[in-house]
C-alpha cells in the first residue's frame, strides 16, 4: 500500500500463477478484491479507519496479463458518513508497459457515525 496524496491510495500485488484463471489471465475476482481494498483504504483517509464498503461496481476493460497489478484509488467526494471513490486497475508487463485492465467505483460508509 502506497500513499499518493491525502485522499489517494495505491495497492500493488505481484501476479502469481495461482491467481490466474483458466486462460492465463488474472482472475476477475482478484481485480475486484484489489479494487475493494484500495477504495476502502482511500476512503479511510477522509472518513477515518472504522469504515466498511457500502457497495462497488467494476468494469473489466482488457485481459489482465503481466507481472504486477496496481490498483490506484482516489476519493471523488466525501461527506460526514460516506465517501465515493474511483479505482483504476492496471497491469505492468515484463517489459514495463502499463495497461489499464479495469475501472471500479464504490461507496464506503463509516461504521459508527460521523468522525467529526
Amino acid at each position: 500500500m502506497r500513499q499518493r496524496g491525502t485522499a489517494h491510495r495505491t495497492l500493488e500485488l505481484d501476479i502469481r500463477e495461482e491467481l490466474l484463471q483458466q486462460n492465463g489471465y488474472l482472475h476477475g475476482g482478484v481485480l475486484a478484491y484489489a479494487a475493494d481494498n484500495a477504495i476502502t483504504f482511500a476512503a479511510g483517509t477522509t472518513l477515518g479507519a472504522d469504515v466498511l464498503t457500502g457497495g462497488f461496481s467494476i468494469n473489466y476493460l482488457r485481459q489482465a496479463r503481466g507481472i504486477r497489478l496496481v490498483a490506484e484509488a482516489r476519493v471523488l467526494h466525501s461527506g460526514r458518513r460516506q465517501a465515493t471513490c474511483r479505482c483504476d486497475l492496471s497491469v505492468i508487463s515484463q517489459d514495463g508497459t502499463t495497461t489499464l485492465s479495469a475501472a471500479a467505483q464504490g461507496s464506503v460508509l463509516t461504521r459508527n457515525g460521523p468522525t467529526s
